[in-house]
């Protein structure tokens, strides 16, 4: 019997404009887990979101990245970002070693805030819904000028994610980048 080697920078890619997913390991491999590693850029928020069946780990690999993985005292309006728990858990900014696990039913979401990308290896069971998750998103993101907000709901229902927040992609502007003297702060 024989393991799996993927050596750095291997494996096969899967590029959006709002993330980087490097397939390690896979159902087609014989695992009933599937590996990734993905490159958040700056500004990417996932949304929170649950799985009714998915278990899912997240570590962080370089980078920093915001994470939440609660049921808050009240799921309040459009963001998770100041969400906290009824006893006393809020959202973790986490560097690079930081681990999230995330068992069925729990929201979660990660953000990268920072003006630099993250990286993380990211985990899903059972395998291979994740992998067919991003190899559809590649295909609606590709599909024309604009992303189609059905056609990503229905992938979602497909693939056990349950959106509580909206996914969002806002890169950092010129402005944003600048240091705060220059914006006036």
């Amino acid at each position: 019997m024989s393991g799996l080697i993927v050596p750095p920078g291997q494996g096969r890619k899967l590029i959006t404009k709002a993330q980087e997913v490097t397939f390690k390991v896979t159902a087609e491999d014989g695992s009933s887990i599937s590996c990734f590693e993905v490159v958040v850029p700056p500004g990417f928020d996932v949304g929170a979101h649950t799985h009714t069946r998915s278990q899912e780990f997240f570590y962080v690999l370089e980078g920093e990245l915001e994470l939440l993985a609660f049921e808050p005292a009240e799921r309040t309006g459009n963001d998770w970002h100041d969400w906290k728990s009824a006893d006393g858990d809020q959202v973790v900014s986490a560097g690079a070693g930081a681990c999230m696990f995330v068992p069925p039913g729990c929201p979660h979401a990660f953000r990268n805030a920072t003006d630099e990308p993250a990286r993380m290896l990211f985990q899903s069971y059972p395998s291979p819904d994740h992998e067919r998750y991003f190899e559809e998103i590649v295909e609606i993101f590709s599909a024309g000028a604009s992303v189609d907000a059905g056609a990503v709901e229905a992938m979602r229902e497909r693939y056990d994610v349950r959106q509580i927040t909206p996914l969002r992609y806002e890169p950092p502007t010129l402005a944003d980048a600048r240091p705060a003297t220059a914006q006036g702060r």
